[in-house]
């Protein structure tokens, strides 16, 4: 299945989400790209919108991340790897696990310095909706349902307009309820599904963010920015 953009793959699953508006629904994004498909979902349901932002821990000569890290030090290891798998790549790369590490952080927090950083407490005994534009694997939930574990909340949904075969099956595990426009199973690259992959500076996504509440009473069709 492909879009014409991320906007329109979000008011396709705000048209699934409708029973949810304006019931106490925090919207949180798992990537600058599922900034604009949950600002069509949040302007739809009357939500508070924020984001997640991550880095990938990469190993050299490795394809797949090691571990992801958001920006308050939550750390997850990709289960890809077995026990002793980690174990020794641990032993053998703790200095470069550890110097990237403190790089991705400074990254993160030099990105989210202009008040995009997501608070818990925001998100306690709320319906809280995790959107992605496209789940490769399930390496983003897992740090999203660690990142949410000290909190409270009402119900647990997932959302994406493509994820692949192994992405849905941790989409599963990790809410109470799931959407998924599109199942792949050959998954290539996110970008790959969108014609328009035009995504706004991080800047001009942390003004989409925090004037979300400006935008509900706004027809998702006539906002252009989000497009």
């Amino acid at each position: 299945m492909y879009f014409r953009s991320r906007a329109e793959a979000g008011r396709m699953l705000a048209k699934k989400l409708e029973q949810y508006k304006q019931s106490n629904t925090t919207i949180v994004a798992l990537s600058p790209g599922a900034v604009i498909i949950g600002a069509q979902i949040a302007m739809q349901l009357h939500s508070a919108l924020t984001m997640l932002l991550t880095e990938n821990i990469v190993l050299p000569g490795e394809n797949d991340a090691l571990a992801v890290i958001a920006s308050n030090n939550t750390f997850t290891y990709n289960d890809k790897f077995s026990t002793g798998e980690l174990e020794e790549m641990r032993s053998e790369y703790l200095g470069v696990i550890e110097g990237q590490r403190i790089e991705k952080l400074h990254k993160l927090h030099a990105l989210l310095g202009h008040g995009g950083e997501i608070h818990r407490e925001l998100l306690q005994r709320r319906t809280v909706i995790l959107v992605s534009d496209g789940l490769s694997s399930g390496l983003s939930l897992d740090l999203a349902s660690d990142y949410l574990k000290p909190v409270r909340v009402n119900k647990l949904i997932v959302v994406t307009p493509i994820a692949s075969i192994q992405a849905v099956d941790k989409m599963h595990l990790v809410g109470d309820e799931i959407i998924c426009l599109s199942v792949l199973e050959n998954y290539m690259d996110t970008n790959h599904y969108y014609d328009d992959n035009n995504i706004p500076p991080m800047d001009d996504l942390m003004k989409i963010i925090t004037s979300m509440p400006v935008h509900w009473d706004t027809s998702a069709h006539s906002d252009r920015r989000f497009l």
